[in-house]
């Protein structure tokens, strides 16, 4: 296989498996998930976690004797499962349910500055930042809190930034019945600040447009909200 001017042996190699992680290359717009992702139950799972997890800190030395570790294989299932990664489950996706336009409000409506945690799923680290959406109405609302809970539930998986920011454009589009979406994500990841080219300062910022907001004019008014202009 090829990638880049570089040969490599088979999907198994080493080099070809750290190339991926460290170009953050996303390799489908969806989440890759097994065909028996939830055969076993939230409970079973954590359970799992937490032997596999328990083995992981033996393996680095830690004594789990220790009152401060000893709980921390089971804290750390139950957060995988229950809280950062929630949003790996579909029956955790938020009941959004539409509204008649009845006041007639034809622009665009932004909720900016949507506060967004998720976590890289090449080192399994968190990605930090904001998300802006907007849409235009096609007769249809929805409560302004349902945008928030759509862009945490995308983002609570493992994620590049590439998928997450076209999987809530996505989701919006056929919640809203409407193209006319726009998202733009601005995030710090911590695979790029804590570890490798450890740069604290750079950001990266990512965006949808759909429908109306692909035409330049409006695409330019969604920015300037933005900006605060």
């Amino acid at each position: 296989m090829k990638q880049n001017g570089t040969l490599w042996n088979s999907p198994l190699d080493h080099n070809y498996i750290d190339h991926i992680g460290d170009e953050h290359i996303g390799t489908a717009y969806d989440t890759p998930m097994r065909p028996d992702a939830f055969e076993l139950n939230d409970d079973e799972k954590i359970d799992k976690i937490e032997a596999h997890f328990r083995e992981i800190m033996l393996t680095l030395g830690l004594d789990l004797n220790d009152d401060s570790l000893k709980g921390t294989p089971r804290r750390v299932a139950k957060m995988y499962v229950q809280e950062i990664f929630q949003g790996l489950n579909p029956a955790n996706k938020p009941k959004v349910a539409l509204f008649e336009n009845k006041y007639q409000y034809n622009q665009m409506l932004v909720e900016k500055d949507i506060t967004l945690y998720s976590n890289c799923e090449h080192h399994f680290v968190p990605i930090i930042g904001k998300a802006h959406v907007a849409y235009i109405s096609s007769g249809k609302v929805i409560g302004l809190s349902k945008i928030n809970r759509i862009v945490q539930f995308y983002a609570k998986r493992p994620q590049v930034q590439e998928r997450l920011t076209r999987q809530i454009g996505e989701e919006l589009k056929n919640v809203l019945q409407t193209d006319d979406i726009a998202v733009v994500i601005d995030a710090h990841h911590l695979c790029v600040s804590s570890r490798g080219i450890q740069d604290v300062n750079s950001s990266t910022v990512t965006a949808f447009y759909g429908g109306k907001f692909e035409q330049e004019a409006t695409k330019q008014e969604f920015l300037r909200y933005l900006s605060g202009q």
